[in-house]
């Protein structure tokens, strides 16, 4: 059975108890950054941008809304019962279609940006969009298994955004705990590895999520390593982590967030395990652990 802190303040001393035996729960069933340039996107499909995304709707999941609007915290079993936690699934399935919508200019910070992309694929035609969502629903199954509350920031994989802004949006009314965008990138052939976007100081923006997101980062780049076995980006980023100043679904975040780039879908040999869903299982596990032991350390 999960087992629950006990309610009242916690000491992260106290909290590092929980962390065994939620990990053990977890695993059976359930920093340095280097700079992008800016504009540049590792996970668009060129010549379309990306890693960028929004939202319109509430999915599975979804927080309830009290009379002010404003998410109301769970009171549940397990380990992260009093957890909120927003996944974002990157991109969407109908975006291909919809160009004059997912073009459009939205906020993102400092500047605007489209509002959402298509996504990369794999050279077997696998989307992004459809690997974001299927990772994604099997992170919230696990997170849901030790009481957390999961909002996903869209309900399938066949609407259009939502858009980058609205994404963060979706994180900040729920005023979630961590919030984790998931991707896949499209760097080149002889590249391989993943990465985890950290969103840098934007002066008015994010000045308030910087040090709990690379914490964040910092614990999900751990597990996602050793759970997957898939290494560290060697074609950008340092020691797997990025730091980022042009992407709206950071800039425009008022809780804990970062994007997860899983691995590079145009490389043969991530896009093997990319395509593998037993693999996928794996990573939703590493992931998991990740954000419990962040969320475990709050």
């Amino acid at each position: 059975m999960p087992v629950s802190a006990p309610s009242g303040p916690r000491s992260r001393a106290t909290r590092a108890l929980y962390l065994i035996p939620l990990l053990a729960l977890l695993a059976t069933g359930c920093a340095s950054a280097s700079g992008a340039e800016p504009g540049s996107d590792p996970t668009s499909a060129i010549p379309l941008p990306g890693p960028d995304d929004g939202s319109s709707g509430r999915g599975p999941g979804d927080t309830a809304d009290g009379e002010d609007g404003a998410a109301q915290r769970p009171v549940g079993d397990g380990p992260l019962h009093d957890r909120v936690v927003v996944i974002d699934p990157g991109h969407n399935g109908g975006n291909a279609s919809a160009a004059s919508e997912i073009n459009q200019q939205v906020p993102a910070g400092p500047q605007q940006k489209a509002c959402d992309t298509v996504g990369a694929e794999t050279n077997t035609g696998y989307p992004e969009h459809l690997f974001n969502w299927e990772l994604s629903v099997l992170v919230k199954e696990r997170l849901e298994a030790d009481g957390a509350t999961v909002v996903l920031t869209r309900e399938d994989d066949e609407g259009v955004g939502p858009c980058i802004d609205e994404r963060a949006g979706i994180g900040n009314e729920a005023e979630a705990d961590a919030a984790v965008s998931i991707h896949a990138d499209g760097g080149p052939e002889s590249g391989r590895g993943f990465h985890v976007i950290v969103p840098g100081e934007v002066e008015g923006y994010t000045e308030d999520i910087v040090e709990p997101s690379l914490e964040l980062a910092e614990d999900l780049r751990r597990e996602y390593r050793e759970g997957t076995d898939v290494p560290y980006a060697d074609y950008l980023a340092q020691d797997g982590l990025d730091e980022r100043t042009d992407l709206g679904g950071l800039n425009m975040s008022t809780v804990p967030k970062v994007f997860l780039e899983a691995g590079n879908m145009r490389n043969a040999e991530d896009a093997a395990l990319l395509e593998d869903p037993e693999w996928r299982e794996r990573a939703a596990d590493a992931i998991a652990r990740g954000l419990a032991m962040y969320l475990m350390r709050e």
